[in-house]
């Protein structure tokens, strides 16, 4: 694939974005609601946010409720007696601003490229403990496109420890809006590569509804258990919700629209030697559902999918990651078919994706990944039309990422990244059937976070 340069406007405006960024004080120590509450770094639980170590995923396992060091020697000198009221010292609050910048190798037609977005989001976290057992990861996001504030990924925890056989047995209970945002692992859809992505740059059409397609439309209650720090199970059923939307809700002009509910599985095992963590595991979904309607014919869905992950340490503080996922996804689209919205009732979509990661200590991380789409080809479920059409009704789409993060502080992130397509909804040139090339949406993005 031939990589174009940098336009001039590109150019100008990484150089106003650099001075953007050089303007936040060298001293800013600012961090976020769970370094406040552990008294930890930002490192102390994650290699780079948002992937998780070790610590990280336990601290998410048992609910997100680990408290200081400090906390932990008043409750010593007390005596261990509590008051029946188990609070933090402080609300536990915490916000994110994200400015980015994007440039496609083609504009989009009558569209101008090289957009900068300021902000791109502004998050507010309620997240941290709430009693001794109970805490949450929660995120409201002002969405720039809307000009309003609305529910994000949402997490809320209770967890308890006891022994089974001799070894430790962590339990609990979930509320999340995400399939697989309450998972432990980056190589699964809601927390996995890639961690940043521009607002408004083309994506392929065919999406599992596994891989977001769900993601804050629904509400989700499910238990959870790990056995000896091993063996991971979560189990979980979803409803549609469609937040935003009156109440109750007739499902007209939603795609999906679960009827009854739609389990969730999850099954991991992870372990470790003395330099090395790893992780394989299987998940899936079971949904029917109607679009535009909550009564008649019903679409099926299935999804299951394999993951894995690796990180081993190098040196002294590097740590060389390896990810893998592939998910399959069987339907059976009655409910489509009866509203002409597809072609046939059966259809496949399988979607992969590897990558490679390499940290140097906690400043710098390089990323690869390879990421491919393929599935049964559908005229009207994947239709021609400028830019996100298909011309041929192929959902298949293959292409990688490139990414490399700096971390100055640890509440400041500066990331390019590079999205290139070697297939873009079935082809690789005049894919839309409207003249627009594969390669005309690759994407040169540069994102940054500020933490606090």
């Amino acid at each position: 694939m031939k990589f174009s340069p940098l336009g001039t406007n590109t150019v100008l405006s990484v150089a106003a974005l650099s001075f953007l960024i050089s303007a936040f004080p060298k001293d800013a120590m600012a961090v976020p609601s769970y370094a406040r509450q552990t008294g930890l770094p930002c490192s102390g639980c994650h290699y780079d946010p948002p992937e998780l170590n070790p610590a990280g995923r336990l601290f998410k396992l048992l609910a997100y409720v680990q408290r200081s060091s400090l906390l932990g020697s008043i409750t010593a000198n007390s005596g261990g007696k509590s008051a029946g009221l188990d609070l933090l010292q402080a609300l536990p609050l915490a916000v994110m601003l994200e400015t980015s910048y994007t440039s496609l190798n083609s504009p989009e037609p009558n569209n101008q490229n090289g957009n900068f977005e300021f902000p791109q989001d502004i998050s507010l976290f309620l997240s941290g403990a709430w009693t001794s057992n109970i805490g949450s990861f929660l995120q409201v996001t002002y969405d720039t496109q809307e000009d309003h504030f609305g529910i994000d990924n949402t997490d809320i925890r209770f967890a308890n420890q006891t022994k089974l056989d001799g070894k430790d047995l962590v339990y609990g209970l979930d509320f999340n809006n995400n399939p697989t945002v309450e998972d432990l692992w980056n190589d699964t859809p809601a927390w996995g590569f890639p961690w940043i992505q521009s607002d408004f740059a083309p994506t392929p059409a065919a999406v599992p509804i596994i891989d977001g397609a769900l993601a804050q439309d629904v509400a989700g209650f499910g238990g959870y258990t790990m056995w000896n720090r091993h063996v991971y199970l979560d189990v979980a059923a979803y409803t549609s919700e469609h937040v935003g939307a009156p109440q109750p809700n007739s499902g007209n002009g939603f795609s999906y629209n679960i009827r009854n509910a739609a389990p969730y599985w999850r099954l991991a095992y992870q372990g470790h030697t003395t330099t090395m963590q790893y992780e394989i595991g299987t998940y899936g979904m079971h949904m029917h559902s109607s679009p535009n309607a909550v009564v008649g014919p019903e679409d099926d869905y299935t999804d299951y999918a394999f993951d894995t992950q690796l990180d081993q340490s190098l040196f002294r503080t590097d740590v060389l990651s390896f990810r893998g996922n592939f998910i399959r996804e069987n339907s059976d689209l009655l409910a489509s078919l009866s509203q002409g919205l597809a072609s046939q009732g059966g259809h496949h979509l399988d979607t992969g994706t590897v990558n490679a990661e390499y940290h140097i200590g906690n400043k710098y991380t390089g990323t690869f990944q390879w990421f491919e789409t393929n599935g049964t080809t559908d005229p009207l479920r994947y239709s021609p039309a400028p830019v996100t059409g298909s011309a041929n009704g192929n959902p298949r789409s293959a292409g990688y990422i490139l990414n490399f993060s700096y971390w100055p502080w640890q509440n400041l992130q500066i990331s390019p990244q590079y999205t290139a397509y070697t297939r873009f909804n079935g082809g690789s040139t005049n894919y839309d059937g409207s003249g627009r090339n594969a390669s005309a949406n690759n994407t040169f993005y540069l994102d940054v976070k500020f933490l606090f």
